[in-house]
């Protein structure tokens, strides 16, 4: 009798596996998986949501990217801030997130050491595009100190966007 309720057992088991298609017996197939492919997964993960660059002989009769921009940030912007503060030692820069930051410096014909964050977050050559921290080791500096540092930093972007402009 024990022998006959293990087989009915087993066979309700199989039953059950069979009909419910779970796939231990082979029975049930389940639907192939559509992945990409290894170059695709590669060009998403390099180009983004900007796809795949495609160039044609037609390419060079389309307007150009604005040949002012490093990284993120405005050349004329990043090298005039560079110039300007160039007393200042430069502790570390990064032109794709716009950051400057230097170490206290002695301007010249000056006492007061300073020391500068620079923040260029915008292409545009525009005054919006510079932001400036200056401090001196007693604290920040007063507004229209940053005001002419500033100043003096879009004056030599414009400068130097016209030399360019020249050329």
């Amino acid at each position: 009798m024990d022998i006959k309720r293990i087989a009915l057992g087993l066979g309700l088991v199989t039953a059950l596996l069979v009909q419910s298609g779970c796939g231990v017996f082979g029975g049930g197939r389940g639907q192939p998986v559509d992945t990409p492919s290894a170059e695709e997964t590669n060009d998403q993960i390099i180009y983004g949501d900007r796809g795949k660059p495609r160039g044609t002989i037609w390419d060079i009769f389309r307007a150009r990217p604005d040949q002012g921009q490093v990284g993120q940030v405005n050349k004329y912007i990043w090298n005039a801030a560079l110039e300007t503060l160039n007393f200042l030692p430069v502790q570390s820069v990064d032109p794709f997130t716009g950051v400057i930051t230097t170490g206290y410096g002695t301007p010249p014909g000056g006492g007061r050491a300073y020391r500068a964050t620079i923040y260029v977050n915008d292409p545009a050559l525009d005054a919006r595009s510079l932001n400036i921290a200056l401090m001196t080791r007693s604290g920040p500096v007063a507004p229209a100190t940053v005001r002419a540092i500033e100043d003096a930093i879009l004056t030599r972007a414009r400068q130097l966007r016209a030399q360019d402009s020249k050329l």
